[in-house]
């Protein structure tokens, strides 16, 4: 189990993160990153505290973090499930690539290590050891996963430039070489490892990119392009609580002839496996459980930021008022419900698993991509024009020429200026800013694209329980030619 300054001391390493074409240094200290940093040192620094009971015993005799238990019992999901929402409450919900996401994946992954050794056995054994790798060492994980957006219409190998996607280019008796870039990887900046495969489907013709490994983000030849960051040139956390604690960096990765050692490779040129690992295993359904987890956390903290807006306005008891707050409650209790359902009703899986049940869990993620944007729709609703009637920062504040009339003419009954603005600021950094509008984008194609997360509904609901009901139905009446007009 790692504490903060742990954490922090593993990331001062050698690898290449860029920013406005230049190489960032010291990143733990630069103003992109340092309030992420802060925010996942405090995740780790509560998982280490005794007290906050989230550590469990391992196989291996030692002590692990409850968020990468691999569930064999009721309790156990209920243990993990618990741990998880731990830490989403001490970030609201807004950093969706904690440690605990990708460590799911690959508690699921851990859970049916032999499906991995179909062609190669050592595959399996690179699975569990590397699992127990991140449990051991309490490592940081995230993941690239999604192709660089270049021709969907084509395979990879169709493309003109043949390693657009990241592909293989060689091999020999110490691992694989790699060329070409991935996407979508949130949180890589910032963490110690990066999973990297294709979750979309490849095609034949496209072995040399059906791959999945992990490598050290300070891994030679491994470089980090990462979008413009939110929490640069803010003025304070009071102006913006949110973009400078919880902006966890997306970035592009470019793999510039990066070597892998076999240790590191669980599928290599293997289509089919490719997918098979994540719907084969709990893998997938064990990464998206966290994920709804922490959007529970998330629309948990929103309704309450609707709540105290709709009080402070003196506006709670409208009855329109009241709707809009009731159908907030509705949905965060949709999403809450479906993650217990999953759990209570969970299924058995390989070498004495279990998991949460897909049926619900996808169900959940069916509506994350029109839910959310409704919830962020109701809060705009809410607030109004309060979210603009805000000073510039807090220096409007504090300034002896400009305090007097803000805290004169910015307050409600029964709050302060400060509070006020305090909670509109916060307000307007769930709805309005360039953090907000990327969480927007973030949540709404968190399982992909909304058709392929209905798909994944669509796939796992079990028609054929609701078709036979209906077939019996059916078969309980028939048309009686004989009957006259009325006659039942």
């Amino acid at each position: 189990m790692r504490t903060g300054k742990d954490y922090i001391s593993g990331i001062e390493d050698e690898r290449r993160v860029y920013l406005d074409g230049k190489l960032v240094e010291n990143l733990p200290n630069h103003p992109a990153f340092k309030g992420i940093v802060k925010t996942i040192a405090r995740l780790y620094d509560f998982s280490f505290s005794k007290e906050n009971k989230m550590t469990f015993k391992t196989e291996w005799e030692t002590e692990g973090n409850k968020v990468f238990l691999i569930p064999r019992k009721r309790e156990d999901l209920v243990e993990r499930h618990d741990a998880i929402y731990k830490w989403a409450g001490l970030t609201h919900g807004f950093v969706g690539r904690s440690p605990d996401h990708v460590g799911g994946f690959l508690a699921g992954f851990a859970s049916n290590p032999n499906l991995f050794s179909k062609r190669e056995a050592n595959f399996a054994e690179n699975v569990s050891n590397f699992y127990r790798k991140v449990v051991t060492e309490d490592l940081y994980v995230t993941y690239a996963i999604i192709p660089p957006q270049v021709d969907r219409s084509k395979s990879a190998h169709e493309l003109e430039n043949r390693f657009s996607q990241v592909g293989v280019i060689s091999k020999d008796d110490r691992g694989i070489v790699v060329r070409g870039a991935q996407m979508l990887a949130t949180g890589a900046a910032i963490s110690d490892f990066i999973f990297v495969s294709c979750i979309p489907q490849l095609r034949p013709g496209d072995e040399d990119y059906a791959l999945s490994f992990v490598l050290p983000v300070d891994t030679p030849g491994l470089k980090l392009y990462c979008r413009r960051p939110f929490a640069v040139d803010k003025p304070s956390i009071a102006d913006y609580p949110l973009s400078t604690q919880f902006d966890e960096s997306d970035a592009f990765l470019v793999f510039d002839n990066v070597f892998v050692p076999w240790k590191y490779v669980f599928v290599f040129r293997d289509v089919q496996m490719v997918q098979s690992q994540f719907f084969m295993t709990p893998a997938h359904v064990l990464g998206n459980n966290q994920a709804q987890i922490r959007l529970s956390a998330k629309l948990k903290f929103i309704i309450g930021v609707a709540r105290k807006v709709s009080m402070m306005n003196g506006i709670d008891k409208i009855p329109s008022v009241v709707e809009k707050l009731g159908e907030l409650a509705t949905l965060s209790s949709i999403v809450e419900g479906m993650v217990v359902a999953s759990e209570s009703k969970a299924i058995s899986g390989e070498n004495g698993t279990i998991a949460p049940n897909p049926r619900f869990l996808y169900g959940a993620m069916g509506l994350q991509s029109e839910l959310y944007p409704r919830v962020l729709h109701l809060l705009r609703d809410l607030c109004g024009a309060g979210v603009l009637q805000l000073p510039s920062s807090y220096m409007d504040f504090i300034s002896p020429e400009t305090g007097t009339d803000i805290e004169t003419y910015i307050k409600s009954p029964g709050y302060s200026s400060e509070d006020r603005i305090k909670l509109f600021k916060l307000a307007w950094d769930l709805v309005g800013t360039e953090f907000a509008g990327r969480h927007y984008q973030y949540e709404m194609f968190y399982a992909g694209a909304p058709f392929v997360a209905k798909n994944y509904s669509f796939r796992n609901y079990g028609y054929e329980e609701a078709v036979s009901i209906v077939d019996k139905f059916l078969s309980e009446y028939s048309i009686d030619r004989n009957s006259q007009e009325g006659e039942y």
